[in-house]
């Protein structure tokens, strides 16, 4: 079994992600199908996450391409997030999605909403038909869904985001353009124009998790399970053992890990690179490494990237790792970045970072006013490295020159 350190996994991540060469133009929707769509909790959050990865992106891209090209599709997919996926590839999310028992609790049902799950699914198909060649908004679809469902459904529809959520995944619903602050929904196919009928569950589940694995390996059962939040242990492990040969076993510093066999030569043999990015709220590299955040950082500073309520911060990612946190202000014609490191940053990476907030700010049209913060005596490299860090810290040490920035 091949032997992997966090070190390198890191540094393969990141490469995969594009994270340390911009994907070229143009292939932004190439890029959020491999990474299995971008999170769309804030739209401008996941307008950055792809101009952290694509070249050339230009502000309004992403909004272009959901609301007017209709090349990305806002609906809520895995773990019942919202993200924004490829139009393309929604045949293979909602085959996939389709499987997802995340919403199947006929106890969280009752107590939740007093709906049976018979109940439930007689909402959902209530959506599709209220929404079938229609733009409506969220009044307009209670009234029309209680029209369709009588009164007890028109009660359950209080429960909005919930019970909207598996009608997403049954393909029934999907946003539309807001009206003002007013947000809309409609179907998919009414919004593309097209009938696009669900992959076979099997093949979609299989297609979803090469691509989890080419972007988010080497993974767990449990980091499989926790990433999709819909399917019990046992169906993840039979996830794995369907593809066969497509998948092997990796030593990640003591725990079986699964990886692509294609991808295992590939995350050991990686050439030395240095990397430097400003990665916004909810990255999906970020979202992907929570399970074992303790691994990429410099010490014991989760709470400063996962916080309360689900809030994902944005974080300064060097060569994988997340070694800090910043944020931006547009002020006038000025972009203000403040970067807070969670460790001493050598030299490289404050121009880096540098680069990449000055990049930024002419994404915005503005100048930039960068203020890149010192780390206190107790955030040292030295003083917040655990010995597991400090062993990484001696295992770079031993890679190849690295290009200077």
């Amino acid at each position: 079994m091949v032997k992997l350190t966090w070190y390198r996994v890191a540094a393969w991540r990141a490469h995969r992600h594009h994270l340390d060469q911009r994907a070229p133009a143009g292939s932004m929707l190439a890029v959020a199908g491999r990474l299995c769509g971008l999170h769309a909790q804030v739209m401008s959050a996941a307008e950055l996450a792809a101009w952290a990865r694509v070249n050339g992106l230009e502000r309004g891209d992403v909004p272009r391409a959901v609301w007017e090209e209709r090349t990305l599709i806002k609906t809520w997919a895995m773990r019942g997030t919202l993200h924004l996926l490829p139009a393309g590839d929604l045949p293979l999310w909602h085959g996939a999605l389709a499987t997802s028992r995340r919403y199947r609790s006929a106890v969280g049902w009752k107590r939740w909403l007093g709906i049976t799950l018979e109940e439930l699914d007689g909402l959902t198909v209530a959506i599709g038909k209220a929404l079938k060649g229609r733009v409506l908004t969220r009044e307009e679809l209670l009234r029309e869904v209680g029209r369709l469902g009588g009164s007890k459904a028109k009660l359950a529809l209080n429960g909005w985001g919930t019970v909207l959520k598996p009608a997403a995944f049954a393909g029934h619903l999907c946003f539309a353009p807001s009206l003002g602050t007013r947000v809309r929904f409609t179907r998919p196919d009414t919004w593309l124009k097209q009938r696009s009928r669900p992959l076979d569950p099997n093949g979609a589940t299989a297609e979803l998790t090469r691509r989890f694995l080419s972007a988010y390996a080497p993974a767990t059962v449990h980091d499989f399970a926790r990433w999709w939040g819909g399917a019990s242990m046992k169906t993840v492990r039979g996830w794995l053992s369907g593809l066969g040969e497509e998948v092997a076993a990796v030593d990640l510093e003591g725990e079986q890990a699964w990886m692509l066999a294609d991808d295992v030569r590939e995350v050991r043999d990686l050439p030395a690179s240095r990397s430097v990015r400003l990665l916004p709220a909810f990255d999906p590299y970020v979202i992907g490494a929570s399970r074992h955040a303790h691994h990429l950082l410099p010490g014991e500073f989760r709470s400063r990237i996962y916080r309360p309520q689900g809030w994902v911060s944005p974080v300064l990612l060097v060569n994988g790792h997340m070694e800090g946190t910043w944020a931006h202000k547009i002020a006038g014609s000025r972009l203000e970045v403040t970067i807070e490191p969670l460790a001493k940053q050598p030299a490289w990476v404050r121009r880096a970072a540098a680069a990449e907030a000055a990049r930024l700010a002419e994404f915005f049209g503005c100048n930039v006013d960068l203020q890149h913060l010192e780390p206190g005596p107790a955030m040292s490299h030295v003083a917040g490295m655990r010995p597991q860090m400090a062993r990484k810290a001696r295992f770079a040490k031993n890679e190849k020159p690295r290009p200077k920035v």
